[in-house]
């Protein structure tokens, strides 16, 4: 049996790493015996050409994605135009948004089979050996389908008890190397579960209130695993990694034991550190940390059920300053009853911490509270547009704040530090530029041209030519700033850069030149598309 799972096109600015929801995925059907490719529409082109130049050459029996909200139309649009090109083909999505909305995502795309609900580990393993009989899917929980035109949910299933009995993501299914050229480091989840209260979050619902945890042992197997690839920084994504400090010190220690040497950041609640287990963590080669403050009013804070003060916010900040480590604090405007006032609160208290900081906006996602229980709250929301679900705008008012209103504080906020960019590019032009502002705009420079490289496939479509005598370094880089409009000498080093690490390399058949994105440090083979 052959399963090609798809991740569905992101956005950049969400700084995507490589996708571990679907590592474990790909994992579960490795394990019941499937052959898995992965087709990574997030840091290559999508087309639905191209995705039915993957189907031909990968054959699959069985297409399978996953989804947020913000990225959910791209998954059934993919779906929808996998199923028309093999219509033999059996269809499966997961993810938060469809296990909390499977209805609407059945009833609006017949080319999708399965929604498999919450955590899919284990419906996977049981599923796979039975899918291709219809009338054996009841037995299986876990999952919701289409039957005689009517939706058949077949209850849910426990959440894993031990997370230990998972196998590790497979990440050598991944192309890692475009994700490397970008320098986004790799996730790992070392727990499940949020025992918080929070009503504008999904995460506790879809991974159950009682937090699940890995061992050390095994996390650990991990972290020596993602560094064998050439990654030096992780991005540990629990809902809640302090949830037990004792448990904080177990994973650090082991990692000491080992003498893995990696940076890496985590998310936290204010209310769940305290100076020595930061330490601990600083010692272990963490060097920041995030914390969801939500907003600087206390009343708005009970009411959103945060379960933190401001008092406590104000410690966690002090205490990990003085530990050494970098903070940022994040805040969501728009909340239920924000008022002109509680916006101000938490801007007053955003530069009182004097901590990097950041504003999202409300989105009331399919499965929160704030979303099912929307008649108690003072909010409206004002599409159901899931590709705006990104946070980013605002999509939801209050009695006190207009959308207007909500999206010219964020903006406020971001033209400060758009105006210090610009600065910042002028005094390079004028040559009068710090050797920090330098490498900050060759970095961003650095990375918009590797993404435009990536997501237009722009390797893949000029860097095969007749050698002719000439440098094919130099050919390549001739043709990419021809098309990018770039400047020749900052493309030259960035590509070269990029086939000195080992993620471009080139290929010389006679005359022939193909240069291609390599799969990952230990294989370097084309993918399914190529030129």
């Amino acid at each position: 049996m052959r399963i090609a799972l798809i991740a569905a096109p992101y956005p950049l600015q969400e700084a995507p790493s490589p996708p571990l929801g679907l590592g474990y995925v790909a994992a579960a059907c490795e394990a019941a015996g499937a052959e898995v490719a992965v087709f990574d529409y997030v840091l290559s082109q999508y087309t639905p050409q191209k995705l039915r130049h993957d189907l031909d050459a990968f054959q699959p029996d069985i297409v399978g994605t996953t989804a947020v909200t913000m990225n959910f139309r791209a998954a059934e649009a993919i779906i929808r135009e996998a199923k028309r090109h093999r219509p033999s083909l059996i269809t499966m999505i997961g993810g938060p948004h469809v296990t909390f909305d499977f209805e609407n995502a059945l009833r609006d795309n017949p080319e999708l089979d399965i929604v498999v609900l919450g955590e899919g580990e284990e419906t996977i393993a049981e599923l796979l050996p039975i899918i291709t009989d219809r009338t054996a899917w009841h037995r299986v929980k876990g999952i919701a389908f289409m039957e005689r035109d009517r939706i058949h949910q077949t209850g849910p299933r426990p959440l894993i008890e031990d997370l230990d009995t998972l196998p590790l993501p497979s990440r050598h299914l991944l192309p890692l190397s475009r994700y490397q050229a970008l320098g986004y480091p790799v996730t790992i989840t070392t727990s499940r579960g949020c025992p918080n209260q929070c009503i504008f979050c999904v995460g506790r619902r879809m991974v159950g209130f009682k937090v699940r945890y890995r061992s050390a042992t095994k996390i650990a197997d991990e972290i020596e695993t993602v560094l064998s690839y050439g990654f030096n920084r992780i991005n540990v994504a629990d809902d809640l990694f302090t949830a037990n400090k004792g448990r904080v010190r177990a994973v650090c220690e082991e990692v000491g034991r080992r003498g893995l040497k990696f940076s890496w950041s985590a998310w936290a609640r204010v209310n769940t550190v305290d100076k020595e287990t930061l330490q601990i963590m600083r010692d272990a080669g963490c060097d920041s940390i995030g914390f969801g403050i939500e907003s600087g009013n206390e009343e708005m804070l009970k009411r959103v059920r945060k379960g933190t003060t401001l008092d406590k916010a104000r410690f966690a900040v002090r205490a990990c300053k003085e530990v050494g480590l970098r903070v940022h604090a994040s805040f969501i405007i728009g909340l239920p009853g924000e008022t002109p006032q509680s916006i101000q609160d938490s801007a007053r208290f955003a530069e009182e911490l004097q901590a990097e900081h950041g504003y999202h906006l409300l989105a009331p996602f399919p499965g929160t509270t704030v979303r099912e229980n929307i008649r108690e709250y003072d909010l409206q929301i004002l599409t159901d547009d899931w590709n705006q679900y990104d946070a980013n705008r605002a999509i939801t008012r209050t009695s006190a704040i207009r959308p207007e209103d909500a999206d010219a504080f964020v903006a406020e906020h971001n033209k400060h530090y758009w105006e210090q960019w610009i600065d910042a590019v002028r005094r390079r032009r004028d040559g009068r530029s710090t050797e920090a502002e330098f490498l900050m705009i060759e970095g961003h420079s650095r990375t918009n041209l590797i993404y435009t490289l990536l997501s237009g496939d722009i390797i893949e479509k000029v860097g095969c030519f007749s050698k002719n005598g000439c440098d094919p370094m130099n050919k390549l880089c001739d043709r990419i700033t021809t098309v990018t409009g770039g400047d020749r000498e900052f493309v030259f080093r960035c590509v070269k850069s990029l086939a000195v690490a080992g993620y471009l390399k080139c290929d010389v058949q006679g005359t022939r030149v193909e240069w291609y994105w390599t799969h990952n440090n230990a294989t370097d083979r084309r993918p399914l598309t190529a030129c």
